[in-house]
């Protein structure tokens, strides 16, 4: 991508939102610039860091079934992705505010642009990390101190970009968090087959994060960020396929730790299903990947929603035998 200065646009509207995103069309002109900064008009982010959350609850109701509490954390975790997602998004702004003053397709985000003061978004950072709290609260105290835990991987993360080539792994440890979490809050104890579903996700989300990266590579190098996309380059292709198998062969040991001292061979065979379904999702994004088209590369960045809901969906219909 070049680097060379773009005006952001008039209206507010971030350059890299959905087309048509509900912000810029039907939210009220005064919480456009806050909902923006939360990603609210990119929603991709709060799916990343919602899907795992899900897998979680469904994998620990697939070993030992569904209760009535499941709804709650199925839709708290729901609305604590959301607000969490946006809380995330806005320390990670507030830090960055520099580096995407710098790059062309951020430049247009809230603070750089001019919409938001840093002093209003750290009021608003916290404003959404109380109401996820009063979530958090709700659930066991396992799940409350695991939540509590997350915050330091939260913090970190946008800092890593500045130490490591591997910012992706950070991010990794953050966005799946929620796997432990919703497991915990279902069974009331961390086990194996959650730590093994947490792994998979770290590997998912060093292959979706690192084709979201390669959108910025050239502004990257300019100004010093790394990424997982700058130190593969060319053999982006290669790590990509490794994250696959690791993120196919890690959810599948989790299916066969939680499952298999329990289950019949149908649960067992339609919860297996979940990692054959992502592993191919995954393999069909590096066949139509062009790491050389940062419009390729967002399209299918995107479609990770989908790679990771089919695979909710074959352990949640598990949890139903």
């Amino acid at each position: 991508m070049s680097a060379t200065r773009r005006t952001p646009d008039a209206s507010g509207q971030v350059a890299d939102a959905v087309s048509g995103n509900w912000v810029d069309r039907y939210a009220p002109e005064l919480t456009r610039p806050y909902l923006r900064l939360s990603r609210a008009d990119r929603p991709i982010g709060t799916w990343l860091l919602l899907i795992p959350c899900w897998w979680g609850v469904a994998l620990a109701a697939a070993r030992d079934g569904w209760r009535v509490g499941d709804l709650w954390i199925v839709i708290g975790c729901a609305l604590g992705a959301w607000l969490m997602r946006g809380a995330g998004c806005t320390w990670n702004d507030i830090t960055d505010r520099d580096f995407d003053a710098a790059v062309a397709r951020t430049r247009s985000r809230p603070i750089p642009s001019g919409q938001v003061s840093v002093k209003q978004a750290v009021v608003w950072m916290f404003a959404q990390m109380a109401l996820a709290a009063l979530i958090l609260l709700s659930f066991n105290l396992p799940a409350i101190l695991l939540g509590i835990a997350s915050l330091v991987l939260v913090a970190i993360y946008p800092f890593a970009k500045r130490f490591t080539w591997w910012p992706q792994a950070f991010l990794g440890l953050a966005f799946n968090w929620g796997a432990l979490l919703a497991y915990v809050a279902h069974s009331g104890q961390l086990e194996w087959a959650a730590v093994l579903l947490y792994a998979s996700g770290i590997t998912w989300t060093l292959f979706y994060d690192t084709i979201y990266a390669h959108q910025d590579t050239e502004d990257d190098a300019l100004i010093g960020v790394r990424s997982t996309a700058r130190l593969f380059g060319a053999e982006t292709g290669k790590w990509l396929a490794a994250f696959l198998v690791f993120t196919v062969l890690l959810m599948a040991l989790a299916v066969l730790v939680a499952l298999l001292p329990v289950a019949g061979v149908v649960k067992l065979g339609l919860a297996l299903i979940a990692p054959w379904a992502i592993g191919w999702h995954l393999l069909w994004q590096i066949g139509q990947l062009d790491i050389a088209d940062p419009a390729n590369c967002m399209r299918i960045f995107r479609s990770n929603r989908d790679a990771g809901l089919i695979a909710a969906l074959f352990l949640a219909a598990a949890a139903f035998l």
